[in-house]
């Protein structure tokens, strides 16, 4: 399971009876100054908050889901998207606290600038600039070193191919 955390802790129970057995959550700060920086707003339930009260809910909520799922025995990946000049000096203080929560697993991802999207002219991190953020990261945590640019509509498992008919499903339903 993939999530940014935010409605996480009301499905904890279910995501244990279901038999999940890790989960991935994007957190790209512990600060919420920082979280500013990165959200524009963030809709809970029926409503847009602005960036200051929006980060500091989706901390909230991101931490909740971390001790949660940790407290049912559930593995915990965390996935972090390395911003320049935004998280990329944060990534440390995320990893350490990721770290005494019990998280599992450390994901440093590269942004990848995409048209359209609020950050489309901030430069891509360079290999040689993650490649030192999971080295110094993993005086904390373990690092996830072969993600290769997941996606949310990514099936199938690292490294290996999707069956066709997956891949056919996926397509008919874009």
């Amino acid at each position: 399971l993939a999530s940014n955390g935010l409605n996480l802790p009301d499905y904890l129970d279910d995501v244990k009876r279901l038999d999940v057995t890790h989960v991935s959550i994007t957190i790209n700060a512990v600060d919420p100054k920082i979280s500013e920086k990165i959200y524009s707003w963030v809709r809970y339930g029926k409503k847009s908050l602005p960036p200051e009260k929006g980060a500091a809910l989706l901390l909230e909520k991101q931490l909740a889901s971390i001790k949660g799922l940790k407290e049912r025995g559930i593995i915990v990946k965390v996935n972090t998207i390395v911003l320049p000049g935004i998280n990329d000096d944060h990534v440390l203080d995320i990893a350490r606290e990721m770290s005494d929560l019990g998280v599992d697993l450390f994901n440093c991802m590269p942004y990848y600038p995409n048209e359209g999207a609020n950050f489309s002219g901030m430069p891509e991190p360079s290999k040689s600039e993650i490649s030192r953020l999971q080295k110094e990261a993993e005086k904390f945590l373990p690092q996830m070193r072969h993600c290769k640019r997941c996606r949310a509509d990514a099936v199938g498992l690292l490294d290996e191919k999707p069956l066709d008919s997956i891949t056919q499903t996926m397509q008919a339903c874009a």
